[in-house]
């Protein structure tokens, strides 16, 4: 048989807004490759990220310049790291190949992976940047989700953190800066997290301007998300960052992304592993990578709408490994 692609673009509207350092969105707009070899047939969804570089469009025009290629027999997912650089494109593509291999093989991608049993995860569930009345209320409706995640924007935050903080009183929560923060604040708002008992911060300085980081005396674990997209990056940012976050958009596929986390832990870093706004056919195979993570963020449906159909199963802030029909 000869194996076949498709590209389509799907769009997906989100409950409310999704607010962050950088903007407001209102859908989520994913990529979705399908490969067939005959009956057979494997998916993987991409979130194209502008902070990237990417557009729609041209993650498309990337995934649809692979398909002379998959003529070839031994096409596979080590020739597509070496045809595509890391990030969204790679991604929908590596996770489509990891899905048509389990249709094919009848052997599940966890055990490809080399997963046993996955259990089901407690995951992060958002709270998008606004206000400190806003994010007040949003903190008590939420409040009984055992992890938070705050977005924050820089000045003002610490008014921010100390309103999610009196609004879920026992949750725990972590805090997503998105690079917002700057030199002249860091301190300030490292201090309002300590206060407010948070556990992790991700990328609080821009990726490329964080050397006030080295040698930092915080009692927070300091997370590298844009700055970090494949294993190669983990030994630049060891002197600044004592976890990572490991995104499969960024990663270029599962491939990869199980490979950071192999290299994280011998490099003694905390791993979470998080998303872009997707659906559950994006969750799906980073649910695999986060079976050994310290901290998940895999609430991208919770944030949705509506999802696929069927989707992944969600119990409050539990997430069950993925059923068949979905992925994998």
């Amino acid at each position: 048989m000869t194996r076949s692609l498709a590209v389509s673009v799907e769009r997906f509207p989100i409950a409310g807004a999704f607010t962050i350092a950088r903007g407001s969105r209102t859908e989520a707009v994913v990529v979705v490759a399908t490969l067939a070899d005959g009956a057979k047939v494997g998916r993987g969804e991409c979130v194209p990220y502008a902070r990237y570089g990417e557009t729609v469009d041209g993650v498309v025009a990337a995934i649809e310049a692979v398909a002379p290629h998959l003529a070839d027999p031994a096409f596979d997912r080590c020739r597509l790291a070496r045809l595509l650089p890391a990030g969204a494109a790679r991604n929908a593509l590596d996770c489509a190949l990891w899905d048509l291999e389990a249709k094919k093989s009848g052997i599940p991608a966890r055990i490809a992976a080399g997963i046993v049993e996955p259990k089901p995860l407690v995951t992060a569930y958002t709270l998008s940047l606004g206000t400190p009345e806003s994010m007040l209320a949003a903190a008590r409706a939420a409040a009984a989700r055992p992890l938070l995640k705050v977005k924050l924007g820089g000045d003002g935050d610490p008014e921010r953190i100390a309103a999610v903080r009196e609004g879920a009183p026992d949750a725990r929560l972590i805090v997503d800066a998105n690079e917002a923060w700057r030199e002249a604040n860091l301190a300030a708002n490292l201090a309002a997290c300590s206060e407010a008992g948070v556990e992790l911060i991700e990328q609080p300085l821009p990726a490329g301007a964080d050397d006030a980081l080295r040698g930092l005396d915080c009692d927070i674990d300091i997370c590298a998300d844009e700055s970090l997209h494949t294993a190669a990056d983990l030994e630049a940012l060891r002197d600044r960052y004592t976890a990572v976050n490991i995104k499969l958009d960024k990663a270029g596929g599962l491939t990869e992304a199980l490979a950071i986390a192999r290299a994280a832990r011998r490099a003694r870093l905390r791993v979470m592993v998080g998303c872009m706004v997707g659906t559950s056919l994006a969750m799906a195979p980073a649910l695999l990578v986060a079976q050994d993570a310290d901290v998940v963020d895999l609430d991208g449906p919770l944030l949705l709408a509506r999802d696929r159909d069927p989707g992944l199963r969600y119990d409050g802030s539990l997430v069950f490994p993925p059923p068949p029909a979905l992925w994998g």
